[in-house]
């Protein structure tokens, strides 16, 4: 069923894209697109639907939250996807950060700890016909070797250091998008190059604390 909206959804994402994402720097075209089509609306709780455009963050219960969509959009672009790309995402939440990544890349895996928002994204990923997104209830900590290597994962709860699990489920080129840190966090990028792994650091994020294994090794 289709969420009830104030607006028309087609022009509140229009409106968000030009306001909160391109007006912020995010300027490659196929994030840009992908943002246009994918529905958040239908990601958020009915009665959070008419704030489903706005620039911020928005519960989904469980004490997760969706995250606001310029960090969406700046995550998938940190990416660098193309579009045979196979991406790994850690922290389904929603269900829609893995959707924007299914329209810019060929496919994706994603694991969520919270076995009911597992199950709640996996029944809306699939009555919006996301076919090439594979839902997987478990700990993300140790990533899904058996689907690995991965072109790109992107992190979408903040454990207090990187996983290694994952830096070693990256495909050559591979690039690992996380937001790293306890209280105050930083959004990084870890890529594998044929001398080893670099890491660049973008911008100051507030994401909620990855769990599981990642808090047992602390």
């Amino acid at each position: 069923m289709t969420m009830a909206m104030a607006g028309d959804p087609v022009d509140d994402r229009e409106r968000m894209v030009r306001t909160q994402l391109q007006a912020r720097g995010i300027a490659d075209p196929r994030v840009l697109a992908a943002m246009r089509k994918v529905p958040r609306h239908e990601f958020v709780p009915a009665d959070l639907a008419a704030r489903a455009y706005e620039d911020s963050a928005l519960p989904i219960g469980h004490d997760q939250t969706i995250s606001q969509p310029y960090v969406v959009a700046l995550m998938t672009e940190l990416a660098q996807l193309g579009p045979d790309g196979r991406v790994l995402e850690i922290g389904t939440g929603s269900g829609y950060q893995a959707a924007v990544l299914a329209e810019v890349a060929k496919e994706v895996y994603s694991i969520e700890i919270l076995e009911p928002l597992a199950i709640r994204a996996e029944a809306t990923l699939r009555r919006l016909g996301y076919e090439r997104v594979h839902v997987r209830r478990g700990d993300g900590y140790r990533g899904w070797p058996d689907a690995a290597p991965f072109d790109a994962i992107l992190v979408t709860a903040a454990p207090d250091t990187v996983p290694p699990p994952l830096l070693e489920q990256l495909a050559p080129g591979g690039r690992l998008v996380i937001p790293v840190g306890r209280n105050r966090q930083t959004l990084e990028v870890h890529r594998r190059t044929a001398d080893g792994i670099t890491v660049e650091r973008s911008v100051p994020v507030a994401f909620v604390p990855m769990t599981g294994e990642a808090q047992r090794t602390r």
